[in-house]
């Protein structure tokens, strides 16, 4: 129940009632302050947008294809899924058009699929340390959490999960994070990723591999995704927003052909269609041969910023701290020794050091405490100079706690 400004009562939904600000709206609130350096939210770097070449390529299909700002029927998608076809090669998935399905971003794609496969009361599989967007989706539903642990070098206990499948739980879907796990960075074993795909095929759960940090891989040699191992068990989520910008709007689902009409319907009533300008727009850029530049320029300026990140971690926190080198990714997950009182922390870091962060515990499943006494930092977004003077400023206060 909650009461509007004229004194009336108005009853809503259970859920409702019980949902508080996400932690990612409380950040968002905290970096607005002018001149504070954020390590909190999972931004990309604006600074490397492709706006000159996105903008002439908008402004040609505004100029061409006026019909781009109307609303359309699905087949005008055709040429952005063929794209995304050729592009998901270089990840190792082979599919056709048919199996793609746009959406606006990769979380409505999160949602849509949960809307499809989920009971109101049913079970989901996801790590005890998890994306905490998936956790909203979720909310409505009051699903029971079946949680696993996490390896932060080589992601989710597939071990674990075989034991609960094999106990007789069938959960409407498992939720992972291949590569580049939002928080904890890790990128799941090829030991994992065969065991996760054939478990999913011999027990007939379905599983929502989350992936818009893939592409964003600081290695010679990437992982296939699960998707490459797995055609029909295998739920793909991909995500222009962490490769081009998160203003396009454009997400995509590699999804059974089988489903599409099932999708459509669940998406209609969310936002009709994924916008078409942005469709046109995002096509005609990958069309001109331009993302293969920009995903090159992204690993090399990102890459670089992870290491200017590592290097001041070691330099200036304790050495009892324990990091993981992310090999896909925005994000360091970092272990402090237990005398940190984590909250405190980024408390005096916001006001003494002019720095955020996002606690560890924010990530966290109902009943862990894996994250109690850690911190997620992004390093896509800040400069070289405010890695080295953030990470220095958490690291005198670190100190300071122990004192």
């Amino acid at each position: 129940m909650t009461t509007t400004k004229n004194g009336t009562t108005l009853r809503l939904a259970n859920w409702a009632q019980q949902a508080a600000p996400s932690p990612m709206q409380d950040m968002l609130a905290l970096t607005a302050r002018p001149g504070l350096i954020s390590f909190g939210l999972g931004l990309p770097n604006q600074e490397l947008f492709p706006r000159e070449a996105f903008a002439e390529m908008s402004g040609k299909v505004l100029r061409e294809k006026p019909s781009s700002l109307q609303y359309g029927p699905a087949s005008i998608a055709h040429t952005l899924k063929s794209s995304i076809v050729e592009l998901m090669k270089r990840r190792g998935i082979t599919c056709t058009a048919e199996q793609i399905f746009l959406t606006t971003g990769a979380q409505q794609g999160i949602n849509i699929l949960a809307r499809l496969l989920l009971e109101p009361g049913g079970q989901v599989l996801t790590e005890e340390i998890t994306y905490t967007g998936f956790l909203q989706v979720l909310e409505p539903f009051a699903p029971e959490l079946l949680t696993v642990p996490t390896d932060p070098q080589t992601g989710m206990d597939v071990d674990a999960v075989e034991k609960l499948l094999a106990s007789g739980k069938r959960p409407a879907c498992i939720y992972c994070i291949t590569d580049g796990h939002n928080p904890l960075g890790a990128s799941m074993s090829m030991e994992k990723r065969e065991k996760l795909a054939q478990l999913a095929r011999t027990y007939g759960v379905p599983v929502i591999e989350d992936d818009p940090y893939g592409f964003l891989s600081y290695e010679d040699v990437s992982l296939p995704p699960l998707k490459a191992l797995e055609s029909e068990w295998v739920f793909y989520v991909g995500s222009f927003s962490k490769i081009l910008a998160p203003g396009v709007r454009i997400g995509w689902m590699i999804v059974p052909e089988e489903l599409m009409d099932k999708l459509s319907i669940v998406k209609e009533s969310y936002d009709i269609n994924t916008a078409n300008w942005s469709q046109h727009s995002v096509a005609a850029y990958m069309e001109a041969g331009l993302l293969t530049g920009h995903l090159e320029l992204l690993r090399r300026e990102y890459g670089a910023r992870r290491d200017t990140m590592l290097q001041a971690i070691a330099e200036h926190f304790p050495a009892e701290c324990q990091v993981e080198k992310p090999s896909n990714g925005m994000f360091i997950w970092a272990r402090l020794p237990e005398f940190v009182d984590v909250p405190t922390l980024l408390r005096d870091a916001v006001e003494q050091k002019g720095v955020a962060f996002f606690p560890g515990q924010a990530f966290a499943t109902e009943g862990s405490e894996m994250g109690k006494h850690a911190m997620r930092l992004n390093f896509s977004n800040a400069t070289h100079e405010q890695i080295q003077q953030g990470i220095r400023g958490i690291g005198e206060l670190i100190e300071k706690q122990r004192g």
